[in-house]
């Protein structure tokens, strides 16, 4: 994922540089801009990040490639990333999904929130998405360095002793949701 992540993937997109809707502050859209003056310019634009979950009830989490331009080589969300311009929030989620960890066969995906706008989140709308599955994933060497599922109480111990280990977003994302999967944990 770019925002408020970066990264290399839609540089170039079918040879053309990748578009993005930029949108108002109550996320509505009002043009479109490539990535990389979206990026440049600070521009409000949409993102998303999916959280996978194990039979275990384990969390997935991807480890950024050191190729990527912001945030190399930190844990971050299952999957995540920008919208193309006409793209929806899902839609995104879907095709992040079989870019970054090779999830083809269709799984559940429910929304949980949505996050505003804002300096910790690269200035990106985000809607976060849960999802289950044990894998197997196929992870894009160019995205992801390594991918592990971390129970819940291991999370937030890493998280608690070394949040820069962290992309920012995910740590923000976290600190929004965790109650709701600190209560799933404890079941």
């Amino acid at each position: 994922m770019e925002g408020g992540n970066g990264g290399r993937k839609g540089e170039r997109l079918n040879g053309l540089p990748e578009l993005f809707d930029i949108v108002d502050a109550a996320d509505r859209v009002v043009g479109q801009k490539t990535r990389a003056c979206v990026h440049r310019d600070g521009l409000r634009h949409r993102a998303v990040h999916a959280l996978l979950f194990n039979a275990r009830g384990e969390i997935f989490l991807q480890k950024r490639s050191l190729a990527k331009d912001l945030n190399p080589g930190v844990w971050d969300s299952s999957c995540s990333g920008h919208l193309h311009a006409g793209e929806t929030y899902e839609q995104a989620a879907r095709r992040e999904l079989g870019e970054e960890l090779g999830l083809t066969h269709p799984i559940s995906l429910r929304p949980v929130c949505k996050l505003d706008a804002q300096r910790e989140t690269g200035n990106e709308f985000v809607w976060v998405y849960l999802g289950e599955s044990d894998g197997p994933f196929r992870l894009d060497p160019e995205e992801i360095s390594e991918g592990r599922f971390l129970g819940i109480p291991d999370l937030e111990r890493e998280i608690r002793v070394g949040p820069d280990l962290f992309s920012p977003v995910f740590v923000h994302l976290w600190s929004r949701l965790r109650h709701q999967f600190l209560l799933r944990a404890a079941r």
